[in-house]
């Protein structure tokens, strides 16, 4: 199963670390707690959208990028669930046919 969260935590610590700040930094300028941002970057807790456009003006990105990036890795994770679908749908029909 994808999980939004896991992939919405990890494009918010990617985007705070390459802008080099810390926890500390983003959270004084998002006005939210540490710890909660930090559950957040861990995927362990949802971001409501006004937080989210807290920590988006803290990290000075737009919504649309984060959501953009989350997008991105929520297809590539299906695509390769689709992938390994694929082989047991392949042989569930061989077996139905062999046994015709």
């Amino acid at each position: 199963m994808v999980l939004f969260r896991r992939f919405l935590g990890d494009v918010l610590r990617d985007a705070r670390m390459q802008r080099g700040l810390t926890l500390r930094e983003v959270s004084a300028g998002a006005r939210v707690s540490l710890g909660y941002i930090s559950e957040i970057e861990r995927g362990q807790k949802e971001a409501s959208s006004e937080l989210l456009a807290s920590l988006c003006a803290a990290l000075d990105m737009p919504l649309s990028d984060v959501l953009r990036e989350v997008s991105h890795l929520v297809a590539v994770e299906e695509a390769a669930a689709a992938l390994t679908r694929i082989p047991v749908a392949a042989r569930a029909r061989q077996v139905v046919n062999s046994a015709a």
